[in-house]
């Protein structure tokens, strides 16, 4: 139990995707309105997009790596252009280094298993330019966030146990796809809302299914898709 407070104490993947979207809308608002000059500080955005991967890599326990050194390389690269140290075309002459990263994930994918156990009740994962898969076996299932940007995860929570019921997902999919599997009988509301993407609940219908919903899948999906499966 001790460890689901602690994972409950740190902002979710969600959150500082959400914070992040905020605060640049914010800054360009500003600018566009003449109320304050921030051209400035939106130099500045791609850092926070180094910090967005540097988080994935802690969140995950470095078990995804080459989607966010990706994503810190590229958001590193660009910071480096917006300040104006480097030019575009002398980054550009390192496009070869993204064959590299992707020939890596091949290799690391043969050495270890993607799939990570969990027992924490609350379940969040996130992922940029990459995959990770977990599976949670909590005994008190009660919820998750899911995050997918250009890259996919899936959850399987085929031997969780919901005590108070519903439990509830946010998933989110940019460019990318999230997967949760569950156990056949349970009954599962999805209410994600698809932009350009998609939103499905893939298992075979049963003639009779019980009254109480086990799970509601929430969110939102952009160019990918959110799906539910057995």
């Amino acid at each position: 139990m001790a460890t689901t407070t602690s994972s409950r104490r740190l902002p979710t993947s969600q959150a500082l995707l959400g914070a992040i979207v905020v605060l640049v809308g914010i800054l360009l608002l500003l600018d566009t309105t003449g109320v304050v000059p921030t051209r400035d500080a939106l130099l500045y955005v791609p850092s926070i997009f180094v910090a967005v991967g540097v988080w994935a890599l802690v969140q995950n326990h470095f078990r995804n790596i080459v989607g966010p050194v990706v994503l810190i390389g590229v958001a590193g690269a660009g910071q480096l252009v917006a300040l104006e140290y480097v030019t575009v075309d002398q980054v550009v002459v390192f496009w070869p280094v993204f064959v590299i990263a992707f020939g890596l994930s091949i290799v690391l994918g043969q050495f270890r298993s993607h799939v990570h156990d969990t027992d924490d009740a609350y379940t969040s994962a996130f992922v940029a330019f990459g995959g990770i898969d977990k599976r949670n076996i909590s005994k008190a299932f009660t919820g998750g966030d899911l995050t997918a940007v250009f890259g996919g995860t899936e959850l399987d929570l085929r031997d969780a146990v919901i005590e108070d019921r519903p439990a509830r997902i946010n998933a989110v999919a940019l460019f990318g796809g999230v997967d949760v599997v569950v156990p056949r009988e349970w009954n599962v509301q999805m209410t994600v809302v698809p932009v350009l993407g998609g939103a499905s609940d893939d298992r075979p219908r049963r003639e009779t299914q019980h009254d109480e919903i086990d799970l509601v899948v929430t969110g939102f999906a952009a160019f990918g898709g959110v799906s539910v499966t057995d």
